[in-house]
């Protein structure tokens, strides 16, 4: 399990979370050898909610591995929170959405991280495994699609249709060059660029744009590490490539966004169009799964709630965009009252907060 700190490295580069009205701003994200250019930015310290431990000692280890998408955002409320309680570690570890459930679900660790909602296989190693989780949500995410800037024949925008034509498992070694996407582009080589298949990112993308998770060509080029996605790009003029909004904000100096057209005209990925929906249909609530077990531990319960109650004010920290303030409220009661099972069982259920809040309103 590899340990990550971006909140840490974002320090040391200097970078400083961009204000946005009525929500968080998105900042920079990344690892140590992110291509990014320093720029000083003063920032406000975060205002930090402390809580009242239960009585007795409060120290131990609370596990966590999962995506690199949510590794960021449990960093950092890790950090403050072992800033009031220096005796509790809580070691983070990316193995991806999907790798994290494998360790989480045979009682490896206390909490997963995850990009999207618990497939039904691993609903069923937990169960099989005497697992019962909590889900909580804990921000939200944008997925941007991005093109080197050299690119000038795409224009600014993409549709759905024709990322479904670039990333359909059917395009594999036969839609290779831009002219097969759209009428009147170049017979430029066409390149590919998109996380690995154990990332939350990559199913949340290929269900969006092909109907189905894991619905996918196979000829690009998969990295686990959004650098490696961002490097790739950079480096190419036919290329193009999909991650977590947070990793284009870092790196929009190397990269050209491309505004999303899901039906209703091309919308830009934006913090409010993230927050209100308008970025269909590639936004999503991003979030962390709580062991039933793990949560009868005194040092568990209380990182919990210091995370329900300072993620509005960290996410935008690591590049997210924070819930409705309701959201976390009800997360932190569910939590407390020990509500399982995921939103998912309801039909319909899609990754927006709205949805989710409907789905809990309506007994999910």
């Amino acid at each position: 399990m590899r340990k990550i700190s971006r909140r840490r490295m974002l320090r040391a580069a200097g970078m400083g979370s961009l204000a946005a009205a009525g929500a968080a701003a998105l900042a920079a994200c990344g690892e140590a050898q992110a291509v990014t250019k320093e720029v000083p930015v003063e920032r406000a310290a975060p205002q930090i909610v402390e809580v009242t431990a239960p009585p007795g000692p409060m120290q131990g280890t609370i596990l966590v591995d999962g995506s690199s998408t949510v590794g960021p955002v449990t960093q950092a409320v890790a950090e403050e929170f072992q800033k009031q309680f220096p005796n509790v570690r809580v070691p983070v570890g990316i193995s991806g959405t999907g790798g994290g459930f494998k360790k989480f679900c045979i009682q490896e660790t206390d909490i997963s991280d995850a990009s999207r909602f618990i497939k039904s296989g691993e609903q069923d190693l937990c169960a099989a495994n005497g697992v019962g989780y909590i889900e909580l949500p804990v921000a939200i995410d944008g997925i941007a699609v991005v093109v080197n800037p050299q690119n000038t024949w795409i224009g600014d925008s993409i549709s759905v249709d024709e990322l479904t034509r670039m990333w359909a498992p059917e395009a594999e070694d036969a839609v290779t060059t831009w002219g097969q996407i759209r009428d009147g582009l170049p017979d430029e080589p066409l390149l590919l660029y998109g996380p690995g298949t154990d990332s939350g990112t990559y199913d949340y993308f290929t269900k969006a744009v092909n109907g189905e998770e894991g619905a996918s060509r196979g000829d690009f080029t998969p990295s686990e590490d959004d650098n490696v996605l961002v490097q790739g790009v950079a480096g190419d003029a036919g290329a193009i490539g999909f991650f977590g909004l947070a990793y284009y904000e870092q790196n929009k100096d190397l990269l050209k966004a491309l505004q999303v057209d899901g039906g209703q005209g091309p919308v830009f990925p934006t913090v409010d169009n993230v927050l209100s929906g308008a970025y269909a249909p590639l936004s999503r609530v991003i979030l962390i799964y709580v062991s039933t077990q793990a949560a009868e531990r005194p040092e568990v319960q209380t990182f919990i709630e210091f995370y329900m109650k300072n993620a509005a004010n960290l996410v935008g920290s690591v590049g997210y965009v924070q819930l409705p303030d309701e959201m976390y409220e009800t997360a932190l009661q569910r939590f407390e009252e020990r509500k399982t099972g995921t939103v998912t069982a309801l039909e319909g259920v899609s990754a927006t907060p709205n949805s989710v809040m409907e789905a809990w309103k309506a007994g999910a």
